[in-house]
């Protein structure tokens, strides 16, 4: 499947876009924005496809920021359109968990992009930013709602206020992202993580994401009501009663996915 800014490629259960713009520091066009929302759907649709890698071409970046010059012909009603903060939200609404392997800069619209994932793991040498405040505008595709809600309010004024850059490390540190590996295995990593995913029974990772996402837009007495719903309703299918029988005849389960 071939596409201008985007590489997508798929293997057994996990597909793996690749945002291709290495001459550019995959900088986040309008074009790739639509090539995203396609393949998205795309992965959606495709009912053998369980989790959903994003990462960057080239080894110097996940994406370095929208393309500047874009945005510098962006006015109003422009800015009023979803564009990155669309792909961040379709991103969380998948029923399929998506994981960000970020390589070197990841910044601006490019963080939003990988803040939308539901992980995120780096490599040492990688740097994170949300500079927009140095060229007179603010994130606009999520930063400022997504950043307080993953690494807490604190943090999230640090970076978008000071728009300094911080390493990996400190990324880890505060937890904007999980994992540290070393570039030449992050892509492998990535896809270990989407095969751990991927064995479970699939409506699992569909209802724990589902109720993280939905949990903290609610209240606690509301999210650990729907939980409790959700769990009920796990119990009445095909697959926890196969997961119990594994476990106890010690044998791999045959999920079917009811």
């Amino acid at each position: 499947m071939q596409f201008e800014n985007l590489k997508y490629e798929t293997s057994k259960k996990i597909a793996i876009i690749t945002i291709n713009r290495p001459d550019k520091h995959n900088a986040i066009s309008l074009k790739t924005l639509d090539e995203f929302h396609e393949v998205l759907e795309i992965s959606e649709k495709d009912d053998s496809l369980r989790v959903i890698i994003i990462t960057g071409a080239g080894g110097r970046a996940f994406a370095s920021g929208s393309d500047l010059g874009e945005v510098k012909d962006r006015d109003l009603k422009k800015a009023l359109e979803p564009l990155v903060q669309g792909v961040a939200a379709r991103l969380e609404k998948l029923s399929k968990p998506s994981i960000a392997a970020i390589d070197g800069f990841c910044m601006g619209g490019g963080l939003e992009v990988a803040l939308g994932c539901d992980l995120r793991i780096a490599t040492p040498s990688s740097k994170f930013a949300t500079p927009e405040g140095k060229i007179g505008i603010i994130p606009g595709g999520g930063a400022t709602q997504r950043l307080p809600r993953l690494i807490g309010r604190g943090w999230a004024m640090e970076m978008l206020l000071m728009g300094e850059t911080i390493d990996a490390k400190k990324a880890l540190e505060i937890g904007l992202i999980t994992r540290l590996v070393e570039s030449d295995n992050l892509i492998k990593t990535a896809i270990t993580m989407g095969e751990k995913i991927s064995s479970y029974a699939p409506l699992v990772p569909q209802f724990m994401k589902a109720m993280i996402h939905s949990g903290m837009e609610g209240s606690l007495t509301a999210g650990l009501a729907l939980e409790k719903f959700a769990q009920g309703a796990l119990c009445e299918t095909e697959d926890k009663e196969e997961g119990l029988n594994a476990f106890l005849e010690k044998r791999t389960p045959k999920w079917r996915g009811k």
